[in-house]
């Protein structure tokens, strides 16, 4: 019977994890999309919230060539506030996109 238990309260746990965690709430300044046409690869990224401040960024993106290899491009950049649709990575020699970007920033925090 303690298992059942348990497992119940492990159970209610994780739903109400599940309820109450919205990614969308946790909004991020910068907004990028990749994509892979015609043999060439593109990163475009925004800094989509004003007020935040200057975002320094890293980038990662699992990318196949024709012959089916794996090839994993990374890189840096800044964007400064009210930057819109910047070229972060431009590349060619690709079939398709292997993973999706993943762009992590972080921006100084402003003094109160």
């Amino acid at each position: 019977m303690r298992a059942e238990w348990r497992f119940a309260l492990l159970a209610a746990g994780f739903g109400m994890l599940a309820a109450f965690s919205d990614p969308a709430a946790a909004k991020s300044p910068v907004n990028c999309a990749g994509a892979v046409l015609a043999g060439g690869a593109e990163l475009l990224c925004s800094h989509v919230m004003a007020q935040a401040p200057t975002q320094l960024c890293t980038f990662s993106w699992a990318l196949a060539t024709p012959a089916n290899q794996i090839r994993v491009v990374n890189g840096s950049f800044v964007l400064p506030p009210g930057s819109s649709n910047v070229e972060v990575y431009e590349g060619s020699g690709f079939a398709r996109a292997s993973s999706e970007p993943i762009v992590i920033c972080q921006g100084k925090r402003r003094a109160p």
